[in-house]
């Protein structure tokens, strides 16, 4: 088995007792490896990253290198301060000193500490929860806030970023086959008309970037309710996982897919509209955990368009599942026809939910 001959390439003392497969990424391929010695017993991660989606994965490691030694040194530094241990995954050197071991079919291979006493979610499970899912992120990004942007790879040029799908649509919906699929059913229609009427308003916080108002800053990229470890002992939040899209960015993505991705008790594939709503007590716990951090580092103008975030990108997310229903199911992976129109009709539906709740969104906000 390939996994097991590149377990043996990192540097982890012992000898290799099993590796299986782990996770429920759709991205890489993910195993659990076990090493013991005759006293002792080292769990790891062990990725095969996925090069379609990441065309450079020592990108991925460079940045992960950067972000960990400088969060490491943070966490020590502040940990007296602190009302829990603070935690996050490190890169293991492959034997020869590289931060990856690159096998016969020329495929990059990692290897990352793993988060032991603590697990995560897929859906947020209580109010308590959601505050510690905000509380994780601010913390995270408050203690990258300080690392120059200039020392991290762009390691997925254009995500997040909303006039780009839009162009993506519009290509896809430009082909006879495009064509056919938006006239397939009520449903396409509908939602060809809820991207028309929002098409003027997406670039909302790529014109605030491009006026100065906002700035890039690292980012995680990806901070969903899966990947906030919670401390088995404790219950409170110990880390955030998952840092393959750790890129420079506006931090506005990151409060925007929490918020959308924690705050719809139906989740992503729900096929009940009724049931998909945007669920303000969540929101105003998430923001409270956030806000205890994030106030040392947010602007004026950062606060001011985070409201824009929450409603972006989540028609973002359902703006992207519809331009790949409409492109004939070529990104997302499906499990029956219809499945990324369905998903799109979800994130249109949610963001109608957040349209309606603005008032009391933002009150939330500025009261924070």
């Amino acid at each position: 088995m390939k996994a097991a001959l590149m377990a043996q390439k990192f540097d982890v003392a012992g000898r290799l007792v099993t590796v299986g497969s782990t996770g429920a990424g759709n991205v890489n391929d993910t195993y659990l490896a076990i090493f013991r010695t005759t006293f002792s017993e080292e769990r790891f991660i062990l990725q095969r990253v996925n090069k379609n989606v990441f065309p450079h994965p020592e990108y991925i490691m460079e940045n992960m290198m950067v972000l960990t030694e400088h969060v490491h040194k943070r966490l020590e530094a502040e940990a007296h301060m602190s009302d829990r241990i603070w935690q996050l995954p490190r890169l293991i050197p492959a034997k020869d000193g590289q931060p990856f071991a690159i096998d016969g079919d020329g495929e990059y291979w990692r290897a990352i500490s793993l988060i032991a006493s603590a697990h995560s979610y897929e859906k947020v499970q209580s109010i308590e929860h959601a505050h510690e899912a905000g509380f994780v992120l601010g913390q995270f990004q408050r203690v990258i806030s300080d690392i120059d942007v200039d020392r991290l790879h762009d390691t997925l040029v254009g995500f997040h970023i909303t006039p780009e799908y839009l162009r993506t649509f519009d290509q896809a919906a430009a082909t006879p086959e495009g064509q056919e699929r938006l006239r397939s059913s009520v449903e396409a229609e509908h939602c060809q008309r809820f991207v028309e009427e929002h098409r003027e308003w997406c670039t909302i916080l790529e014109d605030a970037k491009d006026r100065g108002e906002l700035s890039l800053r690292p980012i995680h990229g990806d901070p969903k309710i899966a990947n906030i470890m919670i401390d088995d002992a404790t219950g409170k939040g110990t880390c955030i996982v998952d840092l393959d899209t750790v890129k420079p960015g506006l931090i506005h993505y990151d409060v925007g897919d929490c918020l959308r991705s924690c705050c719809n008790p139906a989740g992503e594939e729900a096929l009940d509209l009724s049931q998909v709503f945007f669920d303000t007590d969540l929101c105003d716990s998430i923001v409270s955990g956030y806000m205890a951090h994030a106030r040392s580092f947010l602007t004026d103008a950062d606060r001011h368009h985070l409201y824009d975030a929450a409603r972006l990108i989540a028609f973002e997310l359902g703006l992207r599942f519809f331009a790949d229903f409409v492109a004939g199911d070529v990104y997302f992976k499906v499990r029956y026809d219809g499945q990324n129109l369905n998903r799109a009709r979800v994130q249109f539906r949610l963001t109608e939910s957040i349209e309606q709740r603005e008032r009391i969104i933002r009150k939330t906000l500025d009261k924070a």
